[in-house]
């Protein structure tokens, strides 16, 4: 796979340089030796393309995990404990999910990535909600956001999101005083 758009976020990329510049180059290294044709594995029951193969988001994340676990990237999981105290007087939940918890893909010396071929809602809440989150548990200062071009989401199923729509997003988005610093990478095969 190969690297095909940048964007800097909140100072993204100037911060990444400053105090991950060896971070960087593993990630970017992680990304070159992922072999994508070996991860086109999921047979699409789509009507719009039925019985193509597709890229797998499981295939491509366990690649993710092969090469920078290795390295010492570990996945970091905190779990959620949700307040009850908000609910309005005499409401009684049938049952509260027990077991709930956040993850950050790959966290190392306080640089967090996050890997995302899902749908649009989870790339803007990794970068938007959930690194600062974990930022604020103190786990991370920083972070990376690993997407794929449209190029590459057109051979995904569809809803999956790309860096194109999600750069013009956090344009019109603007930053806000809570955001963490995030360079963003958009891949393509």
């Amino acid at each position: 796979m190969k690297i095909a758009g940048i964007y800097s976020f909140n100072n993204g990329e100037t911060v990444v340089k400053r105090k991950y510049a060896d971070l960087r180059k593993e990630v970017e290294r992680a990304i070159t030796k992922i072999d994508a044709l070996a991860c086109k594995t999921k047979e699409s029951e789509e009507k719009t393309m039925p019985g193509d193969m597709l890229y797998s988001p499981v295939a491509l994340n366990e690649a993710f995990k092969v090469q920078l676990g290795p390295l010492g990237w570990k996945s970091i999981r905190v779990k959620c404990e949700y307040p009850t105290e908000f609910y309005v007087k005499n409401y009684k939940p049938k049952k509260l999910r027990k077991g709930a918890f956040r993850e950050m893909d790959f966290v190392k010396r306080k640089l967090g990535v996050e890997v995302q071929f899902g749908k649009y809602s989870f790339m803007v809440y990794n970068v938007a909600a959930k690194m600062t989150i974990f930022r604020n548990l103190g786990f991370i200062d920083t972070g990376i956001e690993v997407v794929p071009v449209k190029a590459m989401a057109d051979e995904m199923s569809s809803g999956v999101s790309y860096f194109e729509q999600f750069v013009w997003d956090l344009e019109k988005r603007g930053k806000a005083d809570i955001d963490i610093p995030v360079l963003i990478f958009g891949i393509d095969v």
